[in-house]
């Protein structure tokens, strides 16, 4: 039992033993990307969020943005200013910040909550209308399928791989794919911007569509979208957001 009189030390997190895995091991016995490991914002953003499915517009938009926001920064610093970015975007619904113009652009460099960048402020705005727009257009998707009603969380989703990749180190993860350089391409064809492949392909990380869960990680299949192996699983219908 410590002394309750010594100041308490954490212990730094350790590798993890299996060699090359690029997994740390948390006080709390758990095994990370190291990424995910350095500070606690991530680490709850790793355990409860990253790699989740999410098919709702509102949410499709808000990763969509925010991945735009990080492309040169690293993803604490988004998360940091998370809430800010939800006040300063209403909550990333497309028609209300499709409807922003100068007056808004401007409050928003002013805003000290968010990451100032015109350019992809810009861009954010410029995106919802292209989100708004998405929803009357014919023969989108990675099939050319989707019609009048699909929207931007059904053209993404469309991409979704025939098989995840299956990582067991860093080194083996991807940062792009075949999909996300279509993706990206259909996007920036209707008017998207700060889609890059690269972009793309953290999105699709981000809310389920892949699994870059390392074989190690206690999250490895916890999108329930694939298996451990990166075999697909069923893809249930898509349900309302959540509250």
């Amino acid at each position: 039992m410590a002394d309750p009189g010594q100041p308490q030390v954490t212990q730094p997190p350790r590798q993890a033993r299996s060699a090359g895995s690029g997994l740390v091991l948390g006080a709390d016995g758990l095994a990370r990307p190291r990424w995910a490991s350095v500070h606690e914002d991530l680490r709850r953003y790793y355990g409860t969020e990253w790699g989740l499915p999410v098919r709702d517009e509102p949410g499709v938009f808000e990763r969509l943005a925010l991945e735009g926001f990080q492309s040169g920064l690293s993803w604490a610093t988004i998360l940091r200013r998370r809430e800010g970015f939800r006040r300063a975007f209403a909550g990333f619904d497309p028609e209300v910040v499709a409807a922003f113009g100068a007056a808004d652009v401007d409050r928003l460099l002013a805003d000290t909550g968010i990451i100032r960048h015109r350019g992809k402020i810009e861009a954010t705005l410029s995106n919802a209308r292209a989100t708004l727009e998405l929803r009357t257009q014919s023969g989108i998707g990675a099939r050319g399928d989707l019609g009048p009603g699909a929207g931007l969380a059904e053209l993404v989703w469309s991409y979704r791989p025939g098989r995840s990749p299956a990582p067991r180190s860093p080194e083996e993860v991807p940062t792009t794919s075949a999909e996300s350089i279509a993706l990206a391409a259909e996007l920036k064809r209707r008017g998207f911007r700060f889609v890059g492949p690269t972009t793309m392909f953290a999105l699709m990380e981000a809310i389920g569509i892949v699994d870059t869960h390392l074989l190690g990680s206690h999250r490895r299949g916890s999108s329930g979208l694939w298996d451990r192996s990166g075999a697909p699983l069923p893809l249930a219908p898509a349900g309302p957001a959540p509250e």
